[in-house]
């Protein structure tokens, strides 16, 4: 009898499993149906070039029905799961909502930015999570600098060329280095404002960077920072950003037009609509096999991996889970794509373990570092090898091929440094120029 696996999400693991379970099974075993609101899978190691104008930001996105061609595609949003029905409420685009049962259910709606309760982040503070946002921080950015370049107001001036950044993970310290380097090489067309105009900022609330690599890896990403005249605050808290007045647990306060947040990830809140079984940290209780386990009892049909899921670490001491990474990701959705089909051939899963095998951060052009398989690289081997291994990772030939040559035009070519800022509201000059109407009674 055909079954229907239900893919909610397509991200890393929504993708690839999908990729995967479409290519293994036949098409009279299984249906895959995929559920996301967006039409498209962000590859999230790449957010930090496409906002910096490295690649274009339509490369670093890959459309499903393109590259799910074998799969049936719902735009729309998974509002509740009830298990123990065997069954999903989903919310189109457009119109009522609709309930899709399923056999298997592939439970992988990622995680959300981790924000804490501070007064004015709410209204001052920009993600990095998203295409969007990265888009939209490009362009911010790159306004500032307008902004500096047309005011005789000090305050303004200052204001405008200070950039905070919260968070040193991955996300956090690409985000800082690639948008500080676009900033420097555009400030080529602003002989108004020099590189020492500029303020980059980066509070971080431990006492050291990139927690996934050695200590020595994260200090010297510190120095390579500082050498570029940024302050770093260590063991330093945001504690308010009212009005865009930016307040330290250090005691400093100052004003700033840009405030990015990148520190850490939480689960998805779309799993408090579920009936899952879910740890102290709000993730989906999973084996290793990647199904879901409540205590002692395997759910029939239930898996889950990547960020929202708690997976037992194999590999590592006992009690411990596998990293939100992008890496584990994607290793697991592949394990977990061949044990759905395993499980529907009446055959036994086989447990995911994978031992981590590195990391790779790219600090702007022809800078990086990387520690992989205890092998530490610095500078221009590290972006080199960053560069290389995301191009090896992303999905599909047509944006491997598409990224590669927005490097090769970067490398002949200047970088592109103007903003779109039109992109954001594009009805307001139209609305300005139509006139208003008044009903008649």
């Amino acid at each position: 009898m055909k079954q229907r696996i239900l893919v909610v999400g397509a991200g890393h693991v929504g993708l690839y499993a999908a990729l995967r379970l479409s290519k293994k099974l036949r098409s009279w075993e299984a249906e895959v149906m995929v559920v996301d609101p967006q039409p498209h899978m962000t590859y999230q190691p790449f957010l930090p070039e496409a906002s910096a104008g490295n690649i274009s930001p339509r490369h670093a996105v890959v459309p499903l029905r393109r590259a799910l061609k074998n799969c049936t595609i719902v735009a729309g949003e998974v509002t509740r799961i009830e298990h123990a029905r065997k069954t999903a409420t989903v919310q189109p685009i457009i119109g009522p909502p609709r309930e899709i049962p399923y056999d298997h259910i592939v439970v992988a709606p990622g995680s959300v930015s981790r924000t804490l309760p501070i007064p004015g982040l709410r209204e001052q503070g920009i993600g990095f999570k998203t295409i969007g946002e990265a888009i939209y921080l490009r362009n911010h950015v790159l306004d500032r600098l307008d902004v500096a370049a047309a005011t005789t107001d000090p305050e303004t001036r200052r204001n405008a060329l200070t950039f905070v950044f919260v968070g040193g993970g991955y996300a956090g310290i690409e985000a800082l280095a690639e948008m500080e380097d676009m900033a420097r090489d555009a400030l080529k067309y602003y002989p108004e404002i020099a590189a020492e105009d500029m303020r980059w900022v980066l509070v971080e609330a431990t006492l050291r960077v990139l927690p996934e690599v050695d200590r020595d890896m994260g200090a010297y990403t510190v120095q390579q920072l500082l050498k570029r005249k940024m302050d770093i605050r260590l063991d330093t808290r945001l504690e308010s950003c009212v009005d865009g007045v930016v307040k330290l647990s250090d005691g400093d306060s100052f004003r700033a037009d840009t405030i990015v947040w990148t520190a850490g990830v939480k689960p998805s809140p779309m799993l408090d609509e579920t009936d899952l079984p879910r740890d102290e940290r709000r993730r989906v209780t999973c084996l290793p096999t990647l199904q879901v386990v409540d205590g002692d009892r395997v759910l029939d049909g239930a898996w889950s991996a990547g960020d929202c899921a708690a997976v037992p670490d194999l590999t590592g001491p006992p009690g411990t889970f596998c990293s939100p990474s992008a890496q584990h990701a994607v290793r697991q959705a592949v394990t977990m794509a061949d044990n759905i089909r395993a499980v529907i051939r009446s055959r036994l899963p086989k447990n995911y373990k994978h031992k981590h095998a590195g990391s790779v951060a790219s600090l702007g052009l022809h800078k990086g570092v990387a520690q992989v398989y205890g092998i530490k690289l610095t500078g221009l081997p590290a972006w080199a090898m960053h560069r290389a291994y995301h191009l090896g990772r992303i999905p599909s030939l047509n944006r491997k091929i598409r990224v590669l040559v927005d490097w090769l035009l970067a490398f002949f070519l200047r970088r592109e440094v103007v903003a779109l800022g039109q992109l954001h509201d594009p009805r307001e000059e139209f609305v300005e120029a139509t006139p208003r109407i008044t009903p008649r009674a």
